[in-house]
């Protein structure tokens, strides 16, 4: 066991009454997770403030409690640690509790507004196909090596990432690769993380439920990159027209990859259809099985990853071209008798589906009908939803506006928000379906052979949250038991 003087040896204290020699059985940021000896920490959360609970972490056997603001009553015998930043602090703790796992790896954090799970998710299998042992950290999936865990959150909080990094670290890993979400930048959920790299990949409107303005969310995916370290890589998608702003003040290598600049890492797209893309990086020529211009900003961001880590580019190459990426991500499935084809994406601002509708119109053929299935969730950024009907409505043959996560909000109130502003002629290419799986038959029923069906907005998830209820619900699943109704 540790003592809890040597996990505190990073933190800057500011009050300490108890002491330091005891030993520390666990964290725990939840006082509903505490055992015997753990360590509190009384975060003040956005919802909820981790102070309220230092009476039931103590009742519940907390032995030390970290916190920013000292309680009037102190029990007996339980050390007391005031610090200026609890949220900071408890990555800090976590790395020092879990022997600095991400030391002992080299660690890749992947940013951005859309991109980072097919980024981050590439590099995993990119580096297990060329004989390495990797950990992930993704929206989709977690993986130690082979060991597939179930992912709850983007980036989870400080604590499970530490110890998840241990894991890793203890089963040989010698890369992880994890997504770096604004909420976890801003939340210090990545605080004493080590990163032997950061990527960057592109910055749109999204969660501005939570950073109120689209500066403060640049701001804060910045801090990502000021934070790391002079022996680190930065790497930018320098076509964004924010992604330098990302290096200006970061110790880091700068590095660049791009399709339309001079860069480190310079891509050229030769060919782009349904199949997939032909490439041409760094003056070689690939193909791959990934589809459209926003993959090919993925695979170059991956690739140049790759190359700054000391990876053979040739072999980088030839690995990446027979990777597919993430679940639920551009993921196709065609329908066995019409050869319809169906697509499950994961875009849900109004860029992510611009970008996969413009690469589905720049791909299609004259004869082929587009069918957008998508919906808004609830409880999220209500500024999007207007702009999602008309993007839609505008970039698609037919459009149908159904359910997403309604979460605790009516769902008819989210379709009205999502038809507010549609014009003439985009209403008359919308139809309105709350019942998510019967807007996907609608869908089906309404293409002809060779026609493509977006289903968009949810990609990898395998449910459908409706007041506080998780319902077991998965597009592709749907999709594929349609067609297959269908096709009889």
């Amino acid at each position: 066991m540790k003592l809890l003087k040597d996990i505190l040896n990073r933190v800057p204290t500011m009050n300490v009454q108890g002491p330091t020699t005891i030993e520390v059985a666990g964290l725990c940021i939840d006082s509903r997770k505490v055992v015997n000896g753990s360590v509190f920490i009384a975060v003040p959360g956005t919802t909820v403030d981790g102070h309220y609970f230092i009476s039931k972490a103590v009742e519940l056997g907390a032995t030390t409690i970290v916190c920013e603001r000292m309680p009037e009553v102190k029990a007996e015998g339980v050390t007391y640690i005031q610090v200026k930043d609890s949220g900071a602090a408890v990555g800090m703790i976590a790395d020092a509790f879990y022997d600095s796992p991400s030391a002992e790896m080299k660690v890749v954090g992947v940013t951005g507004t859309n991109g980072k799970t097919t980024t981050a998710t590439l590099l995993y299998q990119l580096f297990e196909a060329m004989g390495n042992k990797c950990g992930l950290l993704s929206t989709v999936q977690n993986h130690i090596h082979t060991e597939v865990l179930p992912s709850t959150h983007t980036t989870p909080d400080a604590i499970s990432v530490h110890a998840m990094l241990r894991r890793m670290a203890d089963a040989g890993c010698a890369y992880a690769f994890m997504e770096v979400s604004s909420h976890a930048i801003h939340q210090h959920r990545i605080a004493g993380v080590r990163f032997a790299g950061g990527i960057f990949t592109n910055i749109t409107h999204d969660h501005l439920d939570y950073h109120k303005s689209f500066d403060e969310y640049i701001r804060v995916k910045k801090m990502f990159f000021d934070g790391l370290s002079a022996d680190a890589f930065s790497l930018t998608n320098a076509d964004d027209k924010r992604g330098m702003v990302m290096l200006q003040n970061t110790a880091a290598s700068r590095n660049t990859y791009s399709l339309k600049v001079p860069a480190t890492v310079k891509g050229k797209v030769l060919e782009n259809n349904l199949t997939g893309l032909v490439m041409m990086v760094d003056g070689y020529e690939a193909h791959f099985r990934m589809i459209g211009t926003f993959n090919a900003y993925n695979l170059l961001g991956v690739y140049g990853a790759a190359k700054l880590l000391g990876a053979d580019p040739v072999q980088v190459l030839a690995v990446l071209s027979g990777l597919h990426g993430a679940r639920g991500r551009f993921e196709t499935i065609i329908s066995p008798k019409e050869k319809v084809l169906g697509i499950v994406d994961y875009a849900h601002t109004p860029d992510a589906l611009i970008n996969v509708l413009a690469t589905i119109n720049q791909l299609r053929t004259n004869g082929q009908q587009l069918v957008t299935v998508i919906g808004c969730g609830g409880d999220r950024d209500t500024t999007k939803r207007p702009i999602m009907g008309q993007v839609a409505c505008e970039h698609s043959d037919k459009a149908i506006l159904t359910s997403d996560n309604p979460r605790s909000e009516d769902p008819e109130a989210i379709l009205n928000a999502m038809e507010s502003e549609l014009t003439g002629v985009q209403r008359r290419k919308c139809l309105r379906i709350t019942d998510r799986r019967e807007a996907i038959k609608v869908a089906c029923s309404l293409s002809n052979a060779g026609d493509v069906i977006l289903v968009a907005g949810k990609g990898h998830e395998n449910y459908q949250e409706i007041k506080g209820v998780k319902h077991h619900f998965d597009d592709l699943e749907v999709l594929k038991e349609t067609f297959e109704l269908l096709n009889k």
